[in-house]
């Protein structure tokens, strides 16, 4: 295979990390595919650029961010609820625990600062270290560590969570919140 073959297919093998970021950041799985679909469409035009020899999924996630907030400052006057994401909340909630509790850490996260929030899940949802994501962020390292622990203990807070404890297995993100030692406030 080819250097650009090989770059390309590590191109579809980065959509699932892609669409995941996205959806943490839309909140809509319809509008983070959209975007994910732009991402690949501005890295395809542009694959000249890439430097081979760099993280790909890095570059990747700076250009799905940058399209995702340049979207976002665009929409900033549009009617709020146009997907109807407000009236869903209206709904009944579900019976099943897992995707109550799935809700709930999603409600949570779209209450956080937009950077607290890409800062979380760069780190704890998509494994990046603190300097790979102070690269896509374009800040420094120790601005995302305290991003990524502002936003933890917020999010605790969000969810009146107040140690390690209060986490059952299969409920909440545990690794989102709790890195080491159990979240307290002290």
């Amino acid at each position: 295979m080819t250097a650009s073959g090989d770059l390309k297919s590590r191109l579809v093998e980065a959509m699932p990390n892609l669409r995941a970021f996205a959806i943490s950041l839309c909140g809509n799985a319809d509008k983070a595919d959209d975007l994910v679909q732009e991402t690949l469409v501005k890295a395809w035009n542009k694959l000249d650029t890439f430097e081979d020899g760099t993280n790909l999924k890095a570059w990747l996630f700076t250009i799905l961010r940058n399209t995702y907030f340049s979207q976002y400052r665009k929409r900033r006057r549009e009617l709020a609820d146009t997907d109807g994401e407000y009236s869903s909340r209206l709904s009944v909630q579900p019976q099943q625990q897992g995707h109550v509790d799935l809700q709930d850490v999603s409600i949570a996260l779209n209450e956080l600062p937009d950077d607290q929030r890409e800062a979380l899940l760069l780190v704890a949802a998509e494994g990046f270290s603190y300097e790979q994501a102070a690269e896509i962020s374009e800040c420094a390292v120790g601005t995302i560590k305290s991003r990524v622990s502002r936003a933890r203990v917020r999010l605790a807070e969000l969810m009146q969570i107040d140690s390690g404890d209060d986490f059952a297995t299969e409920r909440y993100g545990s690794a989102v919140l709790v890195s080491g030692d159990p979240v307290t406030r002290g």
